[in-house]
């Protein structure tokens, strides 16, 4: 069974997060939150701590940074961090792994794991863009939350499945919860 990592970080947008992890199918999840991430959570929607672990086969506390997921003899397919908050970008960028959630972006590129952040925050700053780049260029996803528009939304639920569905497909992950593009 493949294995999972994601982590929900402080950036506004606990819902992407929410709405990922509800969409994951046949795979084991490891989850890691922030302590941003829960109190953006309390302010932004009406999510409860104890439902969003129940999506997780495995729930961690971000300050322990010697929980399995963070050695690189621990073995997951995946890591996605969404939402990506700027302060979470940055210290992935700079290589500073203080936490859980960075300690285990630190070991999915240093062995070539497939690697999605999800950046939340706009508008971009030179120094997040930047950081963006340098993550690009050791071949991290960066799949900032950034919704279409020819599925004519008639919602916030269609905004969020879009980007959602995104992030899916490019965990490998099978989905249909936002139309596709056709070509008519």
């Amino acid at each position: 069974m493949k294995k999972i990592v994601v982590g929900i970080t402080g950036a506004s947008g606990t819902a992407l997060g929410v709405k990922f992890l509800e969409n994951i199918k046949d795979m084991e999840i490891h989850l890691v939150m922030s302590e941003s991430a829960k109190k953006v959570m309390k302010l932004e929607s009406d999510y409860s701590i104890d439902y969003i672990k129940s999506l997780a086969d495995y729930y961690y506390h971000d300050s322990d940074i010697a929980a399995r997921i963070s050695s690189g003899s621990f073995l997951f397919d995946t890591f996605v961090v969404i939402p990506c908050s700027s302060s979470t970008l940055a210290k992935i960028s700079a290589g500073i792994s203080d936490t859980l959630i960075t300690r285990v972006a630190t070991v999915a590129m240093k062995e070539r794991r497939r690697f999605i952040v999800v950046p939340r925050e706009m508008p971009f700053s030179t120094i997040m863009l930047e950081n963006m780049l340098k993550l690009s260029m050791n071949n991290v996803i960066v799949a900032p939350a950034v919704p279409g528009y020819y599925n004519k939304p008639s919602s916030m639920e269609d905004l969020l499945n879009f980007v959602v569905a995104r992030v899916l497909d490019l965990a490998g992950i099978k989905n249909d919860i936002s139309p596709r593009w056709r070509d008519e």
